[in-house]
């Protein structure tokens, strides 16, 4: 059996804590474990393991695998990355298209939050059954209230009688109260083949479209595939290229205590609140890295980030969606406060016109690209570690309280040749200080663009 980990989301429900550059699953918010490596340690159940992201996630997801202990380590891990996200039903079938038609795909995705280990390989083991005997199996969550958030699923027994969208309160209720309807998990079980063929049967376009795409992919390594030239693949979700329609589905009923963390109403339910003082005040939910007071409100949910502050009424904050829509600042959209690299990450202390302050921090043996920047001088102070320095032609040391200067224009690289990181403040100076202001000439990590 083969996990597939689907590892492509945004999360814009959790803004301003999930950024394009750091999505929700990455975010360490369980004692410091993020919902990804969570998702990992949970299905060492599998043999094998393959994450499907793009390609902005993947130096993020290396640095998760890296930081756990785990069977599947950086070694043993198979990478598909995809060049834009066409949703669930592509990224499913490229992933049974790398694998044996007989293999066993168990399909999750990396960013909910299991809990009752013994009740969830029951219901793997139940699942796999059924697959093995050429199902494919949808796992059904035994709802805890009437939700309008999920999709449910009404069966007979382990057979699938009809998917419903998300309901309206009134119909949540009804079928709360029916007792033979599931909130719809995201999760699959099925051999590789039988996807296909099933794909090929009801969704014809997708399936030609991902073959298409799959002929052209780009070998990097024994564990990295790139996808290329996705962009005539229909965007479709499993659930309607082939759930929906498919008369070999099964239900497994999973008795195991489940929250996909889809809003910061239920993310709340799992983390504690953090930095507030209340006084006539009461039942309200602070995530903060400075102390948040408040005055004679209640019910509120109150999230503060360095550059963003959020404050919802509780039952309110699937509504984050909308807020995200209407930003118009792409950097609030896609950089979090850390932003990690595959040499390791930068934060930006101060920014303002005309400048940029960064803390920088280089692993050891890592290097950044040798590059250069069109509008814009640096100047490096070292903290900590000793840096390598290449400007120009010229390669020398800088140890901490030193300092170098690279003017604009010239090319340069940082690197960390020791055995501690490297940490340093940057200033940029300059009339124009975005991330896109840099060209590549040689990286180590074949990155190109910005």
């Amino acid at each position: 059996m083969k996990n597939i980990i689907l590892c492509g989301g945004v999360g814009s429900r959790l803004w301003p804590l999930s950024r394009k550059l750091m999505p929700k699953q990455f975010l360490k918010l369980f004692n410091n474990k993020s919902l990804f490596q969570l998702t990992i340690k949970r299905n060492e159940i599998a043999d094998k393991c393959m994450i499907i992201s793009n390609i902005d996630q993947y130096f993020l997801a290396l640095d998760q695998i890296d930081e756990i202990e785990s069977k599947f380590n950086i070694e043993n891990t198979q990478f598909l990355l995809e060049e834009i996200g066409k949703n669930t039903a592509s990224a499913i079938a490229f992933a049974a298209l790398e694998s044996d038609k007989d293999e066993v795909l168990f399909v999750t995705p990396s960013d909910h939050l299991i809990k009752d280990m013994n009740n969830y390989k029951k219901a793997i083991k139940k699942a796999q059954i059924l697959a093995e005997n050429g199902y494919l199996v949808t796992f059904g969550i035994i709802p805890t209230s009437a939700n309008t958030g999920y999709g449910y699923i009404e069966s007979d027994g382990d057979n699938v009688l009809n998917f419903h969208e998300k309901p309206d309160i009134h119909k949540a209720k009804e079928y709360l109260k029916k007792g033979n309807f599931y909130w719809n998990s995201g999760m699959f079980m099925f051999k590789a083949g039988v996807f296909l063929e099933e794909l090929k049967k009801y969704s014809p376009k997708v399936y030609e479209e991902v073959l298409k795409s799959y002929k052209k992919r780009q070998k990097i390594n024994n564990n990295q595939i790139r996808l290329k030239e996705m962009q005539d693949i229909p965007d479709i979700s499993i659930d309607y290229a082939v759930m929906e329609k498919s008369d070999k589905i099964k239900v497994v009923k999973a008795e195991f205590e489940w929250n996909d963390v889809g809003s910061f109403d239920s993310l709340i339910e799992e983390i504690d609140s953090k930095n507030g003082i209340e006084v006539d005040s009461e039942n309200n939910f602070y995530y903060s890295n400075k102390v948040v007071a408040t005055i004679g409100v209640k019910d509120l949910i109150i999230i503060d980030t360095p550059d963003a502050l959020l404050i919802s009424k509780k039952g309110n904050t699937q509504k984050v969606k909308d807020v995200v829509k209407k930003i118009k600042d792409k950097t609030l959209l896609e950089i979090p406060s850390i932003v990690h690299r595959p040499w390791g990450s930068y934060e930006v202390l101060k920014e303002d016109k005309g400048y940029k302050i960064k803390r920088i921090v280089v692993k050891p043996k890592k290097r950044l690209s040798l590059q250069k920047h069109f509008h814009r001088n640096e100047h490096w102070i070292v903290v900590s570690g000793t840096a390598e320095v290449q400007v120009g032609d010229k390669t020398y040391l800088v140890r901490p309280n030193e300092s170098t200067y690279i003017k604009m224009g010239e090319i340069h690289r940082l690197s960390n040749p020791g055995k501690i990181p490297v940490v340093l403040i940057e200033a940029q100076v300059g009339e124009y200080t975005g991330e896109d202001d840099i060209l590549r000439i040689e990286d180590d990590y074949k990155r190109y663009a910005k």
